[in-house]
């Protein structure tokens, strides 16, 4: 590794590179893959008007995109308050360890202050332990819930 890494906003013409590490990411969970489609979709959220909806942060090490995190302002009803929804962090296996992942939360950290959001939430599945360990050494506070899907 010669340099640190650099966390910044996507660019359109990396929206392959978010999606194919997308695509791991939904490997590394256990998930479905993403449907076809998705770059386009992405391009629309990200790029597709002045004030976008969703955010994507990546993370660059010597030239290659090897990390990602994307967020969304949101709304808790119970508190009568905005806060940052981060929807995904991820880096590429052969990257966890390295100090990559604090630079991205505090990326993320920042787009929160940015909108003037007090607070950060996100959810992990129960069995990432590597994950929730990162995410207690960072000083987060967990929270157990289940979430819910319905199709409409």
């Amino acid at each position: 590794m010669s340099g640190g890494p650099v966390v910044r906003r996507v660019r359109p013409e990396e929206l392959a590179d978010v999606v194919a590490l997308i695509t791991e990411h939904a490997v590394y969970e256990k998930a479905e893959p993403p449907a076809p489609g998705l770059e386009e979709r992405l391009r629309s959220l990200l790029f597709g008007s002045p004030e976008p909806r969703l955010r994507c942060l990546v993370a660059e090490l010597d030239g290659t995109v090897v990390g990602y995190a994307t967020c969304s302002a949101e709304v808790s009803t119970w508190d009568g308050t905005e806060y940052l929804h981060m929807d995904c962090l991820f880096l590429r296996d052969g990257h966890r360890g390295l100090g990559i992942g604090e630079s991205l939360m505090a990326a993320v950290r920042d787009e929160a202050r940015a909108l003037g959001l007090g607070q950060v939430q996100w959810q992990t599945p129960a069995w990432n332990e590597g994950a929730i360990r990162f995410y207690d050494r960072i000083g987060a506070v967990s929270k157990e819930k289940l979430r819910f899907f319905l199709p409409v």
